[in-house]
């Protein structure tokens, strides 16, 4: 290990360092006192973008470390700035609801910054070691968060759930990645992906092999038909923590299924564009249409994620850059669409009592014209509706999938987006056109309300400038 080494996994050192000085602040730390936790793990993201600036790679380089497991690329790098972004909103609006429900205490912040080392060890990684490595810190992260009301016995059940759940996923994409290992003797992604192109490798545990890593992938993801356990955890955990856990780790998830599909099983293509294709079919039509029915928006929310998994894989499938720049543009639209319509929700609870239910949605135009407006604008883009930044998300994937010859799973995109449309657009009809239940005032703080302002204003900003963003992640697949 030398330094050159150490200065590319510098922001992967720096949130370690500082997850465990957040975890060891808060033990000297009053109840009264507590926003200073807060506050350090916000200095500590924005510092972590600016090491992650400075050090960025340049399009189309990248560099190996760590006897070739660690990666630095701009993929890598772009992702990371935007898991900062993430959480760093996550905190403001999980502050506001934390202290309400009597949950603010400091594990929140130092097992978020835990699963955003998971989240950044998985981007980076080159070898299969790595990728698992990130994996488990994400997910064992993520099933203390979801328990973290202990005297919630339907949170205490959701992680009872997602720990078992999540357990086997981890088993069965371990198990793919060992038969993959004994047949191509390697690790390491860069490795694998040349003896599969030199014809070393047994095809047959190979196949086995990448069918179980697609399955675990597609559990993570919660695809269907691996998806049985999205809607009880969302709705289980705290609506704080279900703000955590439908943003940032769909950005691990992404890089999960790119590194171990792109990068290593590359030239097996054709095998996992079929698997990728049923999956990404099941989930669209499943997650829109079950959708419908909900009458809680965070189980609403939960098949909505469905869904939009499908047009992640979608992107994916088409196993070329400009399908891998979308389905990177339409996870990181995504991940900001999701934070924002669950800070509604935290917005619409008070004394620590969730507003869950769509009827509690009722009237809010009346009660706050802007934060409906921002509700508004943040369900038009998770609808695809044009000039939102969501609509151009679905355009690109599709786009992809249609150049690489998916044209039928393309049309049923289409479709099942117009069927998704009625449950967002209900809600719309619900704040603008129904007398509100509740006539109490829409309090916030400040800095609550100054990030959802910006969270909904840029999906539509982000819509008509969406060539920017685009630009980024076509660049990082240069």
């Amino acid at each position: 290990m030398i330094l050159s080494e150490l200065q590319l996994a510098l922001p992967e050192i720096f949130i370690a360092v500082m997850a465990c000085v957040v975890l060891l602040a808060d033990l000297f730390v009053t109840e009264q006192r507590r926003g200073f936790t807060h506050t350090l793990a916000v200095i500590a993201l924005i510092f972590a973008a600016i090491i992650t600036l400075r050090v960025m790679m340049p399009v189309g380089e990248s560099m190996l470390a760590f006897s070739e497991t660690f990666v630095r690329d701009r993929f890598g790098d772009v992702l990371k700035l935007f898991a900062y972004l993430v959480l760093a909103g996550i905190f403001v609006y999980a502050k506001h609801f934390l202290r309400a429900a009597g949950l603010f205490r400091g594990e929140f912040y130092s097992l978020s910054m835990f699963a955003l080392l998971g989240v950044m060890i998985m981007v980076s990684a080159a070898s299969m070691l790595t990728v698992y490595l990130g994996l488990e810190l994400l997910a064992l992260s993520s099933y203390a968060l979801v328990a973290l009301n202990r005297d919630s016995a339907s949170g205490s059940e959701a992680a009872m759930k997602f720990f078992i759940l999540g357990s086997l996923a981890s088993g069965i994409l371990l198990y793919g990645m060992s038969l993959v290992y004994g047949a191509t003797g390697s690790l390491q992604l860069g490795e694998i992906s040349a003896a599969l192109a030199a014809g070393m490798a047994d095809n047959l545990m190979l196949s086995f092999g990448l069918a179980f890593m697609v399955v675990g992938i597609a559990f993570k993801m919660g695809a269907v038909p691996f998806h049985m356990w999205l809607p009880d955890v969302y709705q289980g955990a705290p609506a704080a923590v279900t703000l955590l856990i439908s943003s940032l780790p769909k950005l691990g998830y992404l890089a999960l299924a790119i590194r171990l599909l792109a990068d290593g099983m590359g030239n097996m293509h054709d095998d996992w564009q079929a698997m990728l294709a049923v999956l990404a079919a099941l989930s669209l039509i499943l997650g829109n249409v079950v959708a419908i029915a909900q009458t809680n928006i965070k189980r609403m929310l939960a098949y909505s994620t469905i869904s939009h998994v499908g047009f992640i894989l979608l992107g994916i499938l088409a196993a070329s850059p400009a399908g891998y720049s979308a389905a990177m543009f339409y996870t990181i639209v995504y991940s900001m669409m999701s934070a924002g319509a669950f800070a509604v929700m935290i917005l619409l609870s008070s004394n620590g009592v969730e507003a869950e239910n769509l009827d509690d949605f009722k009237g809010l135009a009346k009660r706050s014209p802007w934060y409906a407006l921002m509700m508004l604008m943040i369900m038009f883009s998770l609808a695809g509706i044009p000039v939102f930044v969501g609509f151009f998300a679905k355009w690109q994937v599709i786009a992809a999938a249609i150049q690489a010859g998916f044209v039928g799973l393309s049309v049923l995109a289409v479709v099942t987006a117009v069927i998704g449309a009625f449950y967002y657009l209900r809600v719309v009809k619900l704040m603008y056109f129904d007398e509100p239940e509740n006539t109490a005032p829409v309090t916030a703080p400040i800095d609550f309300r100054a990030v959802l302002s910006v969270n909904g204003l840029a999906m539509l900003g982000l819509g008509v400038f969406s060539g920017g963003l685009i630009g980024v992640c076509v660049r990082a697949f240069a």
